[in-house]
């Protein structure tokens, strides 16, 4: 098939670009990271706060690059006014790839809004830096995806990849996740530089992290943002982050994933401004100072038998005693921000012990990091709610889970987008999702 052949030599590409990034010299670039690149920051006269979100800021055009190695081909960069977890105005970076195409382009308008799993507490891991040269280790994660979007870049889809996590970032911050995506939409529908239609239609894609984004993006946008509503058509997400107090007590003391917890940890107490020092223990202190800059890929088999109890005082062990973790982390909940009116791919696996993880005696099985419980609830409350949901399980891990889902997920978009042969209704298997776990708020304990 010419796709498959087209595909198979895109990925060898990348591979091959990669490998020879890696043995090569830096590319040159006279900021060393987005703190003092100017195109970062905002410097009009007019306040944020008297700014519409979404709106263009900053526009440029950069090689897109991976490990600092040019791909040969260039993306459009645009600096747009958002709005973080405290609600208050922000700026943020998008990139935006336009299709490649001669006097007519028939999937133009058909916009693939990708959310990348690139979870670090960097902001020189964040996907616009990575595209434009960056070679730090967290720019391993923008260069693989590459290849999970090459099915769209062959074919003629603009695709739109924002800095999910905001530029502090701000991990796990799942509302501002989706506040930096919805308004990444409004700044590519907005741009001249991308020339989209008005009614352009966008689906959403995103794994683990990249989940964290888009199913908040699905719930915030009729309230946040009704104008990109009536854009979408669709969102897909696996590997997802539903209720993050739960997953603390799944992931602790884990030997690859029990360092995600602190590092959320900071990541949500950053967003929301919580002085966490003071509530840390001697080790808790030595790990937030480690992980200050930590990106996933720093993070994966560093902090086994590592438990909650062990980084904060002693008076903190129950951790519904601590009122700002109490108060930000029902803030994180999905689907306290809303309901999607949109269809919903979700996937989700069940085989963590693959991963080191075993089954929660309380919440039950999950893929490593993310409990199946809680996803299969979350996909059930927007059944209740009308909302179209497709739900599969995997018997597999985290890593292992995407796989499977990957696929799935595309083929649903390219359906959302119209299939190869006309119009496809969107799946719905409400009636067979399973009881999952109540996903109850945390209650504050004095």
């Amino acid at each position: 098939m010419p796709l498959r052949s087209t595909t198979k030599r895109l990925l060898l590409t990348l591979v091959g670009a990669a490998t020879a990034a890696l043995m090569a010299p830096s590319v040159s670039n006279a900021a060393t990271s987005p703190a003092d690149d100017p195109f970062y920051h905002y410097t009009g006269s007019t306040p944020l706060a008297n700014i519409a979100p979404g709106t263009v800021l900053n526009t440029r055009t950069v090689n897109y690059q991976i490990f600092g190695l040019s791909l040969g081909f260039k993306a459009t960069q645009l600096l747009y006014r958002s709005t973080d977890a405290q609600m208050r105005p922000t700026v943020n970076v998008t990139t935006v790839i336009k299709p490649n195409c001669f006097l007519y382009c028939p999937n133009k308008n058909k916009v693939l809004s990708y959310q990348s799993f690139y979870d670090s507490l960097n902001p020189a891991d964040q996907p616009s830096w990575a595209i434009a040269g960056g070679k730090s280790l967290g720019d391993l994660i923008p260069g693989v995806e590459t290849a999970l979007i090459a099915p769209f870049l062959i074919g003629g889809h603009t695709v739109v990849i924002s800095d999910t996590q905001g530029q502090n970032a701000d991990f796990a911050a799942g509302p501002e996740y989706g506040f930096n995506t919805l308004d990444s939409i409004r700044a590519a529908l907005k741009s001249p530089a991308i020339g989209l239609s008005s009614t352009a239609k966008f689906a959403m894609i995103g794994y683990s992290g990249g989940a964290i984004a888009t199913e908040w993006a699905a719930e915030l946008a009729p309230t946040y943002a009704p104008d990109v509503n009536k854009n979408l058509v669709g969102a897909a997400i696996g590997g997802v982050l539903v209720h993050p107090n739960h997953n603390l007590d799944y992931v602790q003391g884990t030997p690859m994933w029990g360092g995600i917890a602190p590092m959320a940890l900071i990541g949500v107490g950053r967003s929301y401004g919580i002085d966490l020092p003071q509530y840390l223990s001697d080790n808790g202190m030595a790990i937030y100072n480690k992980m200050q800059k930590a990106s996933i890929v720093n993070v994966l088999f560093q902090y086994p038998n590592t438990y909650w109890k062990d980084i904060v005082k002693p008076e903190y062990a129950d951790r519904t005693k601590l009122k700002p973790y109490v108060d930000a982390v029902n803030k994180i909940v999905m689907g306290t921000g809303g309901t999607p009116t949109i269809p919903m791919f979700i996937g989700q696996g069940t085989g963590g012990e693959l991963e080191g993880t075993p089954a929660s005696p309380i919440w039950g099985k999950g893929d490593g990091v993310m409990l199946a419980g809680d996803v299969r609830a979350l996909a059930r409350q927007y059944c209740a709610k009308g909302v179209t949901i497709k739900y599969n399980e995997y018997a597999l891990s985290h890593f292992t889970s995407m796989v499977s889902w990957l696929p799935q997920a595309t083929l649903w978009v390219n359906d959302r987008f119209g299939g190869f042969f006309g119009p496809v209704a969107a799946p719905n298997n409400c009636s067979s999702i399973q009881p999952g776990n109540a996903l109850d708020p945390v209650v504050y304990n004095p």
